[in-house]
């Protein structure tokens, strides 16, 4: 039996201390062509939310300067970067980048995550719960969804390095 995964790693303090003071509009439309993509690769993503598509989530990376408030409507799905989460989201989700990201692509398990107390979870857990089953199921590739087929090549050779970085080390950030 092998033990427990290795934490994933967490962004470099110094990179969030760059990017905090840069403006958060430049992302606006880079995170809408991303939802864009998301729900035209994965047309039932939203869907599958069921009482929970008209909820607002929050979403924040721990070791960035700044959050995200996503709106997963069918009608019309929104996310904003935003410097810190507002009162009134159904839920919010809080954790690494990497953790984020890879219980979002399927190569880290959400609940191992969360028990570990990586990921935290409050406000509607039930939501949380309904967005995380959701994106489990779709395995959402970032890399393919920016960039197409080669942004799918260099995100599997990123997932690789940080993946053995990370088991050989235990290191908790990234260098």
């Amino acid at each position: 039996m092998t033990g427990p995964a290795p934490p994933p790693p967490r962004l470099p303090p110094g990179l969030a201390r760059a990017v905090a003071p840069l403006p958060l509009a430049p992302l606006q439309p880079l995170l809408a062509l991303m939802l864009h993509r998301i729900g035209r690769l994965h047309p039932d993503l939203y869907g599958r939310l069921g009482e929970h598509a008209d909820k607002r989530f929050g979403v924040d990376p721990t070791d960035l300067p700044f959050a995200f408030v996503l709106e997963p409507s069918l009608r019309q799905p929104r996310v904003h970067a935003v410097r810190a989460l507002p009162a009134g989201v159904d839920a919010c989700i809080r954790g690494p980048l990497a953790g984020l990201v890879g219980m979002a692509e399927g190569t880290l398990d959400g609940d191992a995550l969360f028990f570990s107390r990586i990921l935290w979870v409050e406000g509607d857990v039930a939501a949380a719960l309904a967005l995380r089953n959701a994106i489990d199921d779709a395995r959402i590739d970032f890399g393919a969804v920016m960039f197409g087929p080669l942004g799918q090549r260099l995100g599997d050779v990123v997932r690789r390095k940080l993946q053995g970085r990370s088991a050989a080390s235990g290191a908790e950030t990234w260098s």
